[in-house]
């Protein structure tokens, strides 16, 4: 086998050598729909203020744009949309991989796309790109990996590298160079969110960033060594253990587009399935949660290790915790946008059901992890009654997807409050026939406000 950069750098010019088959455009409109309900969404939030305030003095000119309103250079809005994107916790996930691949790939795939005049059309071959590249990636990187690092920050830098190269239009040895480059850009540390920490969707920012700079300083005659996936010292070697990147790359007749993870609950993906079992039961037996007296939940090692703990001081570390988006769920019904206002946080009847809440991992829903993200989910209730449900997928997932009139509801739940229900009916509509749009300014215009 030859050298794994260049071997992706084939896969993509194999997989976008003809015109793309309806199915794959059609997830591509459904990834893109939710990445700007995610970002836009995200935008107004505390660590995009941040950023924006950071790089204030890169606001106001420039041939892309932000999900806040700004015109901005294409590496700005590439890093200010990536960050938004990862905020509020709604951003897609492809599960075999335990990774968030369209928060920086479409951050960065849009900045290029927008800023070098690209057609919708041109902008979906990007990401989709992007996507196949940077699932592969984590896919083979596994687990092992997910231990210390976090995925979206370093796979996540690679996707956005391959999907700006074709977006340039890179030829295959430069395009091999973006993704060798991109890997020594690539990081994000488990550490950023265990515990108090809103730091977190800094590491989709910057993997959109760093894969953006990667595809240019290749577009620019830039080489990188060959093997830094495989080698010794290489990605593979470094940050994971055993990797397969045979196995790992496939074949190019796999769009792993398809089965992408649609979230539907505004909290870290390894709490759905529990929180998808435990409304189910809620609605099946018709009790309320003044009736619990038990709920243990029997999880695989990722949501133990990331969501098993009982902090939940502010918004960052509640979506991180298990005991709290169940108990808040279970009272509230729904786990959105108002999750985690003060009211919500301090709200005196879920820090009492939380204490209520016991965890363990399951070896049999761990044996699953990750290429199925299952939970058991017990309740009893004070009346002595016992309930239980396996969980087998979350709501979202390929194999129980939400439909399109679902992902329209989402999108408008979380855009509405920020842009008015009127524009985000207008920008909902064009990003459906975004293949259809030779130019991107008809988005544009439906966030720009100068």
């Amino acid at each position: 086998m030859s050298y794994v950069a260049k071997q992706l750098a084939l896969l993509c010019a194999k997989q976008l050598s003809k015109k793309l088959d309806p199915s794959i455009v059609n997830a591509a409109k459904r990834c893109l729909i939710d990445w700007f309900a995610a970002t836009i969404a995200g935008s107004k939030e505390k660590q995009a203020v941040a950023l924006e305030r950071t790089l204030s003095d890169e606001l106001g000119t420039g041939s892309s744009w932000t999900m806040s309103g700004h015109r901005a250079p294409m590496r700005s809005a590439a890093f200010i949309n990536g960050l938004a994107s990862h905020v509020v916790e709604f951003d897609d996930i492809y599960a075999p991989g335990t990774f968030h691949p369209g928060s920086a790939t479409i951050a960065a795939a849009l900045s290029a796309a927008t800023g070098l005049k690209r057609s919708g059309y041109e902008l979906i071959r990007g990401v989709v790109a992007g996507y196949e590249v940077s699932n592969r990636v984590a896919r083979a990187l596994g687990t092992q990996h997910y231990k210390k690092w976090h995925t979206t920050g370093t796979a996540g830098t690679i996707g956005a590298a391959s999907a700006v190269s074709k977006i340039f239009n890179l030829k295959d040895n430069q395009f091999a160079h973006a993704l060798a480059i991109s890997t020594t850009m690539a990081a994000g540390l488990q550490n950023a969110f265990r515990g108090v920490s809103e730091i977190k969707p800094l590491h989709a920012g910057n993997a959109a960033d760093a894969g953006f700079v990667a595809s240019g300083l290749a577009r620019n005659g830039l080489q990188a060594a060959e093997d830094m996936f495989e080698a010794a010292t290489g990605l593979g070697n470094v940050m994971s253990s055993d990797v397969d990147w045979v196995k790992a790359i496939g074949s190019e007749n796999e769009f792993t587009i398809l089965r992408t993870t649609i979230k539907n609950h505004g909290c870290c993906g390894h709490i759905f399935a529990s929180l998808d079992g435990l409304l189910t039961l809620q609605r099946e037996h018709k009790f309320q949660a003044s009736d619990v007296s038990e709920i243990c939940i029997g999880g695989y090692s990722a949501t133990i290790d990331v969501t098993g703990n009982y902090i939940c001081h502010d918004a960052s570390s509640a979506k991180f915790c298990l005991p709290f988006v169940l108990a808040s769920g279970l009272i509230h019904g729904s786990i959105r946008l108002d999750a985690y206002s003060q009211s919500r946080l301090s709200d005196p009847t879920v820090l009492d059901l939380m204490q209520k809440v016991e965890m363990f991992i399951d070896d049999e829903v761990d044996s699953l992890f990750p290429a199925q993200r299952s939970a058991k989910v017990w309740v009893k209730l004070k009346k002595g009654i016992s309930l239980y449900r396996y969980q087998p997928d979350r709501v979202g997932d390929p194999d129980l997807p939400l439909s399109d009139g679902a992902l329209n509801q989402k999108f408008m739940e979380l855009t509405s409050h920020v842009l008015g229900a009127d524009v985000s009916k207008r920008l909902l509509l064009k990003l459906w026939k975004i293949d259809e749009l030779l130019s991107l300014d008809e988005i544009s215009e439906c966030l720009i406000g100068d």
